[in-house]
């Protein structure tokens, strides 16, 4: 099943109730490190469940990255001339890419140990 977007991701978790897959944790106290993107940092801060934590995650990624796309469009037809503004907006809607796939290489390594467990 493909997922093109981030509708269908929450109506995925929602699905396979991914609430029930994990009792609610508070992030941010277990850890010590800021996230470097604040955005994500700022979701880290509040007491939720894992899935609702990634959920709202991927869709913090996606809008960043939609707002470089914008600004990669004004640039390009000529409406804005800022493109310093432009590169930051990239750069940061790449920063959050790369570590939400680290995040997902991360759970997917997790997944593969537990299922070499033995019960």
């Amino acid at each position: 099943m493909a997922i093109n977007n981030v509708s269908q991701m929450a109506n995925t978790f929602k699905n396979y109730q991914v609430d029930n897959w994990s009792k609610s944790i508070e992030l941010g106290k277990n850890f010590n490190q800021k996230s470097s993107i604040p955005e994500l940092a700022e979701s880290a801060s509040s007491s939720q469940s894992f899935g609702d934590f990634l959920a709202q995650s991927i869709s913090k990624v996606n809008s960043l990255q939609q707002d470089a796309n914008v600004a990669m469009q004004k640039v390009a037809s000529g409406d804005s001339s800022n493109l310093h503004e432009t590169l930051l907006a990239v750069e940061k809607a790449d920063i959050a890419f790369r570590q939400m796939n680290q995040v997902r290489m991360k759970v997917i390594d997790a997944y593969k140990e537990i299922m070499k467990m033995q019960i």
